[in-house]
């Protein structure tokens, strides 16, 4: 068969020989970054490096072009016979959270380089380039600065981000971190573009699912429909007056605790509200806590704090929930004689998928007879940043139990592989198009 004429049909022809090398790549992972509890391939550390060192050894032994940016991103890519054409590229990040599991991130350049075997395996030559991006530094744990590695590709990384972000473990840099490594920081403080959206075609990137609707569903894909953007407010406080727990009577009491109890009820019925009237959002109140130093079981709580993490498809809505929360705030301020102080946030826009490639995904999942579903993505990924740069994306979740970042992480061979057939069907339909 012809590359002009490779279609969906071509998977009938088996994908045994793919399914061992993603098994084998998976092993080498776990087996090189094992810790404590699970994995940890740390961002700018002997784990990430380790991934990235894998991925470019079976690149050289595929035969691709290979190049790493100042960032330290990874591309591996098999060219095209018109190399005039804007490419075709997917992947995903290498590390993980602490202790995580194995296979978030990894997944998705393990699809990438087992799509390109494949290809190279039956001498097909794409019309187009296609490159596999092993992404840097995804997960926030180590350094607060989110898609550190697939910003910087764009020159989006700031100058403070560099200079500020700090990996809890070592207490050194990003921009030390990226210099130890080799690669070069002064470029990216300068926002040299490592990318330019003008030469990709697309951007496709395979992931697990991080929550539990696929396994809830009993269906291996899901096929994405949008990246939730973020509302995160991580300086949220409230101030009252600390007094003796036996003492003050609750007329005159101004107890933080149960100004924040009534606060996050509030929340989660603005939240049930919305949600019932069809609108896409999640919320968390991930740390609620007072000063232990302080604050004793006999004394009525004067200072509490908290952060919370509000996430949609749709960055209008979030911004109408910031200004409900604020009112709220006051509301209970004032009745509760305290300040609730919600602090500044950061606002994530949410990434659009693109209908067309959303669609060709859903239809080479039929034509795969491949069950499926359509869904969001209440997780951010790299591929929300090559969204955000104009760039046609997509997703393709793959089921996996447990959730995600965790030791536990479950996704089964054959979900990958169910996964891996409609990325592989996706880019053989879109190659050599206009």
């Amino acid at each position: 068969m012809s590359a002009e004429t490779i279609s969906v049909s071509s998977l009938a022809q088996g994908i045994e020989a793919e399914e061992a090398l993603a098994a084998q790549l998976f092993d080498t992972l776990r087996d090189r970054s094992r810790s404590t509890l699970g994995v940890t391939r740390a961002s700018f550390g002997e784990g990430e490096q380790m991934a990235h060192d894998l991925m470019s050894e079976l690149g050289d032994r595929l035969g691709l072009e290979k190049r790493v940016d100042a960032a330290g991103n990874l591309y591996l890519t098999l060219p095209g016979r018109d190399r005039s054409l804007p490419a075709i590229m997917t992947g995903s990040h290498m590390d993980t959270v602490p202790d995580g599991g194995n296979f978030d991130g990894a997944a998705g350049v393990v699809a990438g380089m087992c799509m390109l075997a494949r290809w190279v395996r039956a001498g097909r030559s794409p019309v187009r380039d296609i490159t596999v991006m092993a992404v840097r530094a995804e997960e926030l744990s180590w350094f607060p600065a989110p898609y550190a590695g697939s910003r910087a590709a764009f020159g989006l990384l700031q100058a403070n981000e560099l200079d500020e972000c700090t990996r809890p473990d070592t207490g050194r840099t990003l921009f030390d971190h990226m210099q130890a490594a080799g690669f070069a920081p002064e470029r990216v403080r300068a926002g040299e573009k490592q990318l330019d959206p003008q030469r990709i075609h697309c951007f496709l990137e395979l992931h697990i699912e991080q929550g539990p609707l696929l396994v809830q569903e009993k269906l291996p894909v899901g096929i994405v429909t949008g990246i939730r953007g973020n509302l995160r407010y991580k300086h949220c406080r409230i101030l009252g007056q600390y007094a003796h727990a036996g003492a003050e009577p609750r007329r005159s009491r101004r107890d933080v605790v149960m100004a924040g109890a009534e606060f996050v009820q509030r929340l989660e019925a603005l939240w049930i509200d919305l949600e019932e009237q069809g609108k896409d959002l999640v919320c968390t109140a991930g740390q609620f806590f007072t000063d232990a130093k302080v604050h004793t079981m006999t004394k009525v709580p004067g200072e509490l704090r908290f952060t919370m993490d509000i996430r949609s498809q749709d960055n209008s809505l979030l911004l109408e929930i910031d200004r409900r929360l604020r009112g709220l705030a006051q509301e209970i301020s004032a009745r509760r004689n305290v300040l609730i102080d919600l602090g500044d946030y950061t606002n994530a826009r949410p990434g659009l998928i693109d209908t067309a490639l959303h669609e060709r995904l859903l239809s080479c999942a039929e034509s795969l007879e491949i069950p499926h579903v359509a869904m969001a993505s209440g997780a951010g990924h790299d591929s929300a940043v090559f969204s955000q740069q104009g760039i046609p994306t997509a997703m393709v979740f793959v089921r996996n139990e447990h959730g995600s970042h965790n030791p536990d992480e479950a996704m089964e061979i054959a979900d990958f592989t169910q996964g891996l057939r409609v990325l592989i069907a996706a880019v053989e339909e879109i190659d050599g198009q206009p």
